[in-house]
């Protein structure tokens, strides 16, 4: 049985991690995610799951968001499965993407599952609960898709 602090601590790593994205301090990231993270984007791209490194995580994320005015990435219903030292959190998104445009909607919302995956780390130079796994369903999207497309922006966004 996981203690009810581990179950937070989880879920409060997940939360931070679109709050850094959505505030834009890329440089916080490196605090919530593992050296490598398995990212798996296809229901919405296509193509194959992949193992990247942080570093070209963060610097992917913050050139195919980046040109946007803003984004908002809300999570609930989170449910959170902890192991010992590895925890699975699963929990319903809506991820609301801003940049306002001469012609259609400036707005692109997409809706969906998050599935977390995460290690505890005792390593005192980065102690803690780290996303090794990031899984994105797409149930739904509304408005104008094509505000997302930037000048040389990778297709992975959160």
């Amino acid at each position: 049985m996981s203690s009810a602090e581990d179950r937070l601590d989880v879920i409060e790593t997940c939360t931070r991690m679109l709050w850094y994205v959505d505030l834009r301090q890329w440089d916080e990231l490196p605090a919530v995610l593992a050296e490598k993270v398995a990212l798996d984007y296809t229901s919405l791209f296509g193509g194959e799951p992949a193992v990247r490194a942080r570093e070209q995580i963060i610097a992917d994320w913050s050139a195919g968001l980046g040109h946007l005015e803003a984004t908002q990435h809300l999570i609930g219903n989170q449910l959170a499965d902890v192991r010992g030292d590895e925890a699975v959190v699963t929990a319903h998104f809506q991820a609301t993407h801003v940049l306002p445009v001469p012609h259609g909607s400036p707005t692109w919302t997409l809706g969906g599952r998050y599935r977390f995956e995460l290690a505890r780390t005792t390593r005192p130079e980065a102690a803690g609960w780290h996303i090794t796994g990031l899984v994105m369903t797409a149930l739904w999207a509304d408005g104008n898709q094509q505000i997302m497309t930037a000048p040389d922006s990778p297709k992975e966004t959160t």
